[in-house]
């Protein structure tokens, strides 16, 4: 599609320091956000979009260890919410709150998600549900999709 199309176009014209930038913020980047940055035009201006938007803050105030876990592309256990967001994106829904005791349900697998983030299209009739206690990445654990057990925070996105 056209919008396929823009999007690979604007990444391979970006230097391999600009797509590690990207691959960094782009799984906690709305559609919208996504737009604005790939329509700036040189380096400067993406990073500076970046902060405009919160994520360069957002991402320097974790945890230097969760920081280089979210450059690996890979979730750890102990890791932190926040940085489990910037490795595989907004959970499609939530059960519980992950300052006590939650499980967050990405769709797809383990392996997809480092690459991809949480798209329903990808999910390839899997899913992951990771098991947080106090703000932590406990562990979590690949599966088949039931539609049956969403919870109340499910948002239906497709």
């Amino acid at each position: 599609t056209g919008c396929a199309y823009n999007y690979d176009t604007a990444l391979r014209q970006m230097s391999l320091s600009e797509q590690s930038e990207f691959h960094t913020y782009r799984k906690v980047m709305s559609v919208s956000q996504t737009r604005t940055y790939l329509a700036q035009t040189s380096a400067a201006e993406r990073t500076a979009y970046l902060q405009q938007i919160g994520l360069v803050q957002r991402f320097q105030s974790l945890d230097p260890l969760d920081r280089d876990t979210v450059q690996s592309g890979f979730p750890r256990v102990g890791m932190g919410a926040e940085a489990l967001l910037f490795v595989w994106g907004e959970p499609e829904y939530r059960n519980g709150d992950a300052r006590r005791s939650a499980h967050w349900f990405y769709l797809g697998s383990s392996l997809a998600l480092g690459e991809y983030g949480n798209r329903y299209g990808n999910s390839g009739g899997s899913q992951v549900d990771v098991y947080l206690v106090d703000g932590k990445v406990v562990g979590w654990v690949d599966g088949p999709r039931t539609d049956d057990d969403k919870g109340e925070g499910s948002c239906g996105r497709c």
